[in-house]
């Protein structure tokens, strides 16, 4: 559904809907895009969700949706809205089904030169390593007591059970935990789907990608990241599986009922919610924060078999070829930070659904070894083009509450991918960009180059914006797709 009311331009990066377009909006929509993607982004319903989303009890600031934004349940995909910590709601449908999915890169010591000839074997031992596709399940068959711990611990139990080194927590969003995780919120279904999935890619969007660091834009940021042209990386992007799924699931039901009970006004009813000092929205929270645990376990467990793959094909340790987590961040998550909004210290509550937290240089939660430079954001693009590594900028604590977007963005329905292209012209498409291409799910239609938007343009906006500024660009070799 396209949007027909007022948008004014701001800037050549922002675009606004102002407060009284939709009933009961309580502050304006920001849109960040350029004039060249703008009308692309007006035909898709995204604008309307934002919209709507400016109608949530107690947000404060603006309604914000990155360049990347498209149609999404609730939420647009790449919104971002904060909530006083005291008087507003948590949104499941800010935060998204799949919980904590997010993006991890890995460096190594190796150069493209190295890898010559073995790229394919690389790929296809990542493919046999890592349990991908729809249904997928870990290598290693951990407990349903074990579940319940790493709904708790994340990383943390991870690592402390032989899955990755000490040094991968330090480098890894909350440092892998979200300390108010609470598992008695966590229902028994949804550890039964945790069941057997932790340690796999899954399907859709998720996928591992052999890269090249091809472009370095800022040679001081990149090396504290320890990145280098011609060097060879590796990308994970996954969430936390059906488990994740469920708990948004089970406590979406119980906020439809407080909607309803207390009679709250929204404009859609997937924007159900319920205020964070509320029993049924403080449950919500811990459980979310469980699921964001499992999923950081989940790609710390993925991390332990990319190394191994490596060191199979490589004959080398991968101490010894440097295969280092540069960072792991979310962009399906709710999170409590402080923020000035108005001139005033507040307490909120950030909603981030497809948008990456993107703190600048000199931030207290930003890793001791990148506070010089500025949090790592990590922006996937398609399967064909590779992915953009950031850093976050001052201008996104003013603009976007230390927000970024998290990929390019969908620009094509996966119905429409389906019905509109080949994939003989998708494997054809890959081979000319001598891009190895292995899939867990055999049809990928619905992922071609074609259904994303231009992560170039997408980039130029947060950047020009001065949320985030470019550091790196890594070209793909060889992918894993769900």
């Amino acid at each position: 559904m396209a949007w027909k009311g007022t948008l004014n331009k701001i800037d050549d990066n922002r675009w606004e809907i102002p407060a009284g377009q939709v009933k009961g909006m309580r502050t304006n929509a920001v849109l960040f895009a350029n004039s060249s993607m703008i009308d692309q982004i007006m035909s898709d319903n995204a604008p309307q969700q934002a919209a709507n989303v400016a109608c949530l009890p107690g947000i404060v600031g603006s309604s914000l949706a990155m360049p990347d934004v498209h149609w999404g349940y609730g939420f647009p995909i790449g919104g971002v809205a904060a909530v006083d910590v005291n008087e507003g709601c948590i949104s499941p449908g800010g935060i998204g089904f799949d919980i904590n999915c997010g993006v991890r890169l890995i460096r190594t010591d190796l150069n493209v030169k190295d890898v010559e000839g073995k790229v394919n074997e690389l790929t296809d031992e990542l493919y046999r390593n890592v349990p991908s596709g729809l249904g997928s399940k870990g290598i290693e068959k951990v407990d349903i007591g074990a579940i319940r711990e790493i709904l708790v611990s994340g990383s943390e139990w991870a690592v402390s059970n032989g899955y990755g080194w000490e040094n991968d927590l330090d480098v890894t969003e909350e440092h892998g935990r979200m300390d108010d995780a609470s598992s008695e919120f966590v229902s028994d279904k949804a550890v039964k789907r945790g069941f057997g999935q932790v340690g796999s890619l899954g399907s859709g969007n998720h996928f591992i990608e052999v890269d090249v660091v091809d472009t370095v834009y800022d040679s001081d940021a990149a090396k504290a990241f320890g990145l280098e042209e011609g060097q060879i990386t590796v990308t994970v992007h996954c969430g936390s599986r059906g488990c994740g799924h469920q708990i948004a699931t089970d406590h979406l039901q119980i906020m439809e009922r407080y909607v309803r009970d207390n009679r709250i006004e929204l404009p859609d009813r997937q924007l159900a919610c319920a205020p964070l000092s509320s029993k049924e929205g403080d449950s919500y929270y811990k459980a979310m924060c469980c699921g964001a645990n499992y999923a950081w376990a989940n790609r710390q467990m993925i991390t332990h078999w990319i190394r191994g793959s490596f060191e199979n094909v490589m004959k080398a340790n991968a101490e010894d070829m440097g295969m280092n987590v540069v960072y792991d961040v979310a962009h399906n998550i709710a999170k409590k930070e402080t923020h000035d909004v108005d001139g005033k210290r507040m307490d909120v509550l950030v909603h981030r659904k497809g948008a990456t937290r993107a703190f600048p240089a000199g931030h207290a939660d930003v890793p001791s070894v990148y506070r010089n430079v500025g949090q790592p954001v990590i922006v996937p693009g398609d399967m064909s083009s590779g992915t953009y590594v950031l850093a976050g900028l001052p201008g996104s604590m003013k603009e976007s509450f230390g927000s970024s977007c998290h990929g390019a963005g969908r620009k094509m329905s996966r119905k429409a991918a389906f019905g509109s292209l080949s994939v003989d012209g998708l494997k054809e498409s890959m081979r000319s960009r001598n891009i190895y291409l292995k899939s867990g799910s055999g049809d990928v239609l619905d992922e071609a180059p074609e259904a994303y938007k231009d992560v170039d343009q997408v980039v130029s906006v947060v950047c020009d914006s001065g949320l985030t500024g470019k550091v790196a660009r890594l070209r793909p070799l060889g992918v894993v797709k769900g």
